[in-house]
C-alpha cells in the first residue's frame, strides 16, 4: 500500500432524505483530512436525498463530495456495482461502504481504514457480533440476531470460515484487489455482500473484522428477511456443489485460483484405488511407471512411495512435477507422447486425463507399446451416465461446471460400458472395472465423517447398480496379444505401402 493511499467512501442511499447529511456531518473532521472524495450514489429515490446532500456543500470539507443519482432503481448490490467501478476507474487504493440511512458509525471509518492501509488484509470487515452481547444492547432485535448466528454458523462450516458476522454492510475494501473480483457477475439483491465474501475467500485474500457498534433506528428496512435468508443459503450451497463440480456451474465464482486437480484422500477415490491396483500388481526389481497427464505430480509421489520409479508427462510445466517425479516431460500428450523415449513400463497410469483428449484412443495404441510384456494400465474416467447428469437431463439441463463430471475442459465423454470398449478396441484386455463415489469430501470440507458416511453410503450403491451410482470408472487392463483390435487393423489399412520382398 502506497504511504498516502488515495481513499475513497462510497454512500450508498435510498429514501435517505432525513439523514443523509446527518452521516456526512458524523464523519470526523481526521478522516476527512485522509479521504481524497466521498461519493454519493443515489439509487433513485423517491425523496430529496440528493438535494439534501447537496446542502453539505456549504459545510466544512463539503468540496470532497460528489452526488451521482441513479436513472433508474438498480438495487442494493446493482448499487454497489456502479460505485465499485468508478472507485477502480478513478484510480482509489482503498473504497469504505457507508451506508446513508445512518445504520453503521461514520465516527469507525478509521477502524476500517487503517488494517488496509497498513497493508494487513485486502478487505475490512464492520463485525457487530465481535464483542459478546453487543449487538443486542445496540438494539438488534432478537429474530435478527439468532437468524444472523444461524446463517455465520451455517456459513463458516460450509465455507471453512471463521467469521463472526456475514451479514454487515460496513466494510473497506482494498480497490486493486476488488478490480479482479467479477463481481459484476453478482446480484443486485441485497445478498451480494455475501456473495463478494464467497468471492474474496476463493480468491484467498485475507479478510480482517473489526468491532462495530449496533444501532437500529426509525429507518425503514428495505431486507425482506425470509428472502434474504434463502438466498444466502442457496449462494452457499451453490458455491460448495460448484466447488464439487456436481450439479451447476457458477460462473461468479470461477476465479481460476487455486489447485484445481488435488490427491482425493477417501479410501474409495479413484486415487487410493488407482494407488490399490498398482499395489496388487508391483512386481520384482527395479519398477518403472508412467504417469500421463500427471500435473503437478501429487499422485506421482504416492506412487513413488510404492517402490516405482516414476516418469511424468503432461502439457505443463510444473516445478512440482519435476520434484515428485524421476523423470518429468512437458509435452503435447496426443502428438509428443513418443518423445519419452522407447522406455518400457510396468504400469501406465492415466488417471483423468482421457477425457481431455480428443483422441485418446490413439493414446492408448501408442501407451501399449510403452508397456512390458506383463504391463498393464491403470485409468480413470468421470462417468457421464451418474444419476446426476441423467436426472439434469430429465429437466433439460447439460451444465458444464468447473471441474466434475462435465468440466468445461473435458472433450470426450464415457459411460462405463464405452470406456470399457475403449480399452479393447486399442487392443487391451480389462481386468477389473469398478466404480468410485461422488468425493463429498469436496462436498462438506469440515465434515469429514459425514463425507466418509456418504461415500461408504455411496460404494453399497455403486456394487448394486454401477452405471448408475458410479461417479468415477476405473479400469485395470493389459495389451491382449490373442487378435489385433478393430484400431490396429484400421492402423494397418491406413500405414504406408511397402513392397514384400524374399530378403525381407
Amino acid at each position: 500500500m502506497k504511504a498516502q493511499p488515495k481513499i475513497g467512501i462510497l454512500i450508498v442511499a435510498y429514501n435517505a432524505e432525513s439523514t443523509i447529511f446527518k452521516v456526512l456531518s458524523r464523519i470526523r473532521p481526521a478522516t476527512w483530512e485522509r479521504i481524497a472524495e466521498v461519493f454519493i450514489f443515489d439509487d433513485s429515490s423517491g425523496d430529496k436525498t440528493c438535494d439534501e446532500a447537496e446542502k453539505y456543500r456549504s459545510e466544512p470539507y463539503g468540496n470532497k463530495i460528489k452526488i451521482f443519482r441513479n436513472q433508474v432503481n438498480l438495487g442494493y448490490g446493482g448499487n454497489q456495482k456502479r460505485g465499485y467501478l468508478y472507485a477502480i476507474e478513478q484510480g482509489f487504493d482503498i473504497v469504505v461502504l457507508l451506508h446513508g440511512d445512518g445504520q453503521y458509525a461514520p465516527e469507525y471509518l478509521d477502524h476500517l481504514i487503517d488494517p488496509l492501509a497498513a497493508g494487513e488484509c485486502e478487505a475490512v470487515f464492520g463485525s457487530r457480533m465481535m464483542i459478546r452481547g453487543a449487538a443486542r444492547r445496540g438494539g438488534m432485535p432478537f429474530y435478527k440476531w439468532l437468524g444472523n448466528r444461524i446463517l455465520t454458523v451455517f456459513q463458516n462450516t460450509a465455507l471453512g470460515a471463521r467469521m463472526t458476522e456475514y451479514h454487515s454492510g460496513y466494510r473497506a475494501y482494498h480497490v486493486p484487489s476488488l478490480a479482479k473480483i467479477p463481481f459484476l457477475k453478482n446480484s443486485n439483491d441485497f445478498h451480494f455482500d455475501n456473495e463478494i465474501i464467497i468471492q474474496f475467500l476463493e480468491a484467498g485474500y485475507r479478510i480482517k473484522e473489526v468491532p462495530i457498534p449496533t444501532y437500529y433506528g426509525d429507518e425503514i428496512c428495505y431486507v425482506n428477511g425470509l428472502k434474504y435468508a434463502w438466498n444466502i443459503f442457496r449462494t452457499t450451497i451453490r458455491y460448495r456443489l460448484h466447488k464439487a463440480g456436481l450439479f451447476c456451474y457458477c460462473e461468479q465464482f470461477d476465479l481460476g485460483t487455486g489447485s484445481k486437480y488435488t490427491f482425493k484422500e477417501n479410501r474409495f477415490s479413484s486415487h487410493n484405488q488407482i494407488l490399490d491396483a498398482i499395489r496388487r500388481s508391483t512386481g520384482e526389481g527395479e519398477l518403472e511407471a508412467l504417469d500421463i497427464g500427471c500435473g503437478a505430480g501429487f499422485l506421482a509421489a504416492r506412487i513413488a512411495n510404492l517402490g516405482y520409479r516414476v516418469t511424468g508427462a503432461d502439457l505443463y510445466e510444473s516445478e512440482e512435477a519435476r520434484k515428485n517425479c524421476c523423470e518429468f516431460f512437458v509435452c503435447d500428450i496426443e502428438k509428443e507422447l513418443g518423445r519419452i523415449g522407447p522406455r518400457q513400463f510396468d504400469v501406465a497410469v492415466l488417471a483423468d486425463i482421457l477425457e481431455h483428449l480428443r483422441n485418446p484412443e490413439e493414446v492408448l495404441l501408442q501407451v501399449r507399446t510403452m508397456l512390458k510384456p506383463r504391463g498393464r494400465v491403470v485409468a480413470s474416467t468421470a462417468n457421464i451416465a451418474h444419476w446426476s447428469v441423467r436426472l439434469g437431463l430429465l429437466f433439460g439441463k447439460f451444465v458444464y461446471t468447473e471441474r466434475g463430471i462435465l468440466d468445461k475442459t473435458h472433450v470426450r465423454l464415457f459411460t462405463r460400458q464405452t470406456f470399457r470398449r475403449l480399452f479393447r478396441e486399442a487392443g487391451f484386455r480389462v481386468l477389473r472395472t469398478r466404480g468410485c463415489p461422488i468425493p463429498f469430501e469436496l462436498v462438506f470440507p469440515r465434515w469429514p465423517r459425514l463425507a466418509d458416511l456418504l461415500c461408504q453410503l455411496n460404494m453399497l450403491l455403486v456394487y448394486v447398480w454401477p452405471s448408475l451410482f458410479a461417479y468415477q470408472i476405473l479400469i485395470e487392463a493389459e495389451p491382449d496379444e490373442r487378435s489385433p483390435s478393430w484400431l490396429l487393423r484400421q492402423r494397418q489399412i491406413q500405414s504406408p505401402y511397402r513392397e514384400w520382398d524374399r530378403a525381407g
